[in-house]
């Protein structure tokens, strides 16, 4: 696969990214339309022109976000987890009375 170069804009500034694909470049588009969007929020929240300060802050928003979710997932994979447990538990339980209800139906 070739790699490529983009040109991407984020907050009015202009950057060249090199992309490997169509996919890879959708991609690029797809996280550079989220940043800009995030630094112009940040931009109107801060009242700031520094475009520095929006930036970091934006950043800040974006890391937020990012261990926020990872949290809830952390949280959604404990739950799943204690859901195997118990699934694990009912199968074995009916196991055991499928092979005593067996048992009982071979006894004369």
């Amino acid at each position: 696969m070739i790699d490529r170069i983009i040109e991407v804009e984020i907050y009015g500034q202009k950057y060249r990214i090199r992309v490997r694909g169509e996919e890879d470049e959708k991609y690029i588009n797809h996280l550079t339309s989220y940043v800009d969007q995030k630094m112009h929020e940040v931009a109107v929240k801060s009242k700031s022109a520094d475009m520095l300060k929006i930036a970091v802050l934006a950043a800040m928003n974006i890391a937020d976000e990012f261990f926020l979710s990872q949290k809830k997932l952390d949280q959604l994979n404990e739950v799943i987890g204690q859901m195997e447990s118990e699934i694990g538990s009912l199968d074995a339980h009916l196991s055991k009375e499928d092979k005593e209800y067996d048992d009982l139906e071979k006894t004369p």
